[in-house]
């Protein structure tokens, strides 16, 4: 079987796979894949007209997405499981992340054991642009707060904009590691700075999509995110000046208000934190998205 190393020159085969089937994980989209490429050394093969995707680091070798095609048969899957435990010197780390609700049944039936991870937050666009009714009270407060006490200015993102926000990233990791207890949570703040990196640098290529925040000319939140299919967008990142008061509510709504072409926007998912967790649960998704990780037995 011969392994590619991913590049952007992969991104319209990868598309083609991607939009076989509907999918409603973030995931399931190619740059959402390809900024990973800071982290992990990725590669992929096409076995029986499935594409695989092979994500590796110092502790090994998994999926970060099931086989993609329109049907996924048995063997593409042991074949997978087979190249995945040979690069394993722990064969506990070969794993399939990212399956969907509706392939659960499928991945049991076949005898893998699967567990629940994360899901996203999948948010209407409408109640995150508008802010209406008592259950965003205190978003809507604390944009109101915003847009009282600060002369901004709301720009779509461009290249030039690009190393402003990697030093409002940078001033915004240094910040939140000196209230960090947690060494997971601080390690995964690095993680995302060299992941926010290659997107930022690949931004245009990767089709992304985003607004910048200015106040007295210095740029102070940037959001930006893609587009996974005719319906929902994904906002990637969200980055604001933490000492500036409603700033995070305020670039939410505008940058919600701008995507008007779509229903449903998808926060992402909580990487397991807690405090990320409530900050999402606060914006009242419509539904989580459930996500499963299958293993051997």
């Amino acid at each position: 079987m011969k392994l590619n190393k991913l590049s952007l020159s992969n991104q319209k085969l990868f598309n083609r796979y991607l939009n076989l089937l509907p999918h409603e994980l973030a995931a399931f989209s190619f740059a959402n894949i390809y900024i990973w490429k800071a982290l992990y050394d990725i590669n992929w093969a096409v076995i029986q007209d499935n594409l695989c995707i092979f994500f590796r680091d110092p502790l090994g070798c998994f999926m970060y997405l099931p086989p993609i095609s329109g049907e996924v048969g048995p063997q593409v899957i042991e074949q997978a499981f087979a190249l995945m435990d040979k690069i394993n010197q722990n064969q506990d780390i070969s794993r399939i992340e990212n399956i969907q609700q509706q392939d659960l049944g499928y991945y049991r039936s076949l005898g893998y054991a699967v567990r629940e991870k994360y899901p996203d937050y999948l948010c209407l666009r409408s109640e995150l642009a508008q802010l209406k009714g008592n259950k965003f009270k205190s978003q809507r407060a604390a944009y109101n707060y915003f847009i009282k006490h600060y002369d901004y200015d709301v720009r779509r993102f461009n290249r030039l904009a690009r190393s402003g926000c990697l030093d409002l990233f940078g001033s915004w990791v240094k910040e939140r590691k000196s209230q960090c207890s947690d060494e997971v949570y601080c390690g995964m703040l690095e993680d995302n700075h060299k992941v926010i990196r290659a997107a930022l640098v690949n931004y245009q290529q990767l089709n992304f999509t985003g607004i910048v925040v200015r106040i007295n000319k210095a740029i102070r939140g940037f959001s930006f995110g893609y587009r996974l299919n005719d319906d929902t967008f994904c906002i990637l990142y969200e980055i604001t000046d933490l000492s500036i008061k409603g700033l995070a509510q305020f670039i939410f709504r505008q940058f919600s208000q701008k995507l008007k072409d779509y229903k449903y926007i998808n926060i992402m998912d909580d990487s397991g934190l807690e405090n990320l967790r409530k900050t999402k649960l606060a914006y009242k998704p419509a539904r989580l998205i459930a996500a499963y990780i299958a293993t051997k037995r």
